[in-house]
């Protein structure tokens, strides 16, 4: 069952291929910030997963985080996901991501539950 309260942390090891060189957010082989966020999605995803019917998931729709310290090839850092709000079908959630007991960023992010058929069918295929 949904309700507040609801949290998962997501763990990373960060690589070079989550370095802002190599996604072209920046130029320096840290950890970039669209690959910060991610992992508050994924752990915002997973935070209520279970608690959804089988033929239904979240989708993000808004993410807003600080992004505070950078973050060297090799560490290990981890998003914690808390649900705070439900609204009909609206998900907000407080998102933190850190390293060790350091916080990297944390802002808010908003997903929101879909029919998984009815959502795919909704694309528009070439």
């Amino acid at each position: 069952m949904l309700q507040k309260g609801l949290t998962h942390t997501s763990v990373m090891t960060v690589e070079e291929l989550h370095s802002a060189a190599n996604v072209g957010s920046g130029d320096m082989p840290v950890l970039a910030t669209p690959m910060m966020m991610a992992l508050m999605e994924n752990a915002a995803m997973l935070a209520v997963d279970q608690e959804l019917p089988q033929n239904e998931t979240t989708v993000g729709g808004y993410i807003e985080s600080s992004h505070l310290r950078p973050t060297p090839i090799g560490a290990e850092i981890y998003a914690t996901a808390t649900l705070e709000n439900i609204d009909g079908k609206k998900l907000e959630f407080h998102v933190i991501a850190k390293q060790d007991d350091v916080t990297l960023g944390e802002g808010r992010h908003v997903r929101y539950i879909v029919d998984r058929e009815k959502f795919m069918n909704r694309i528009k295929k070439d």
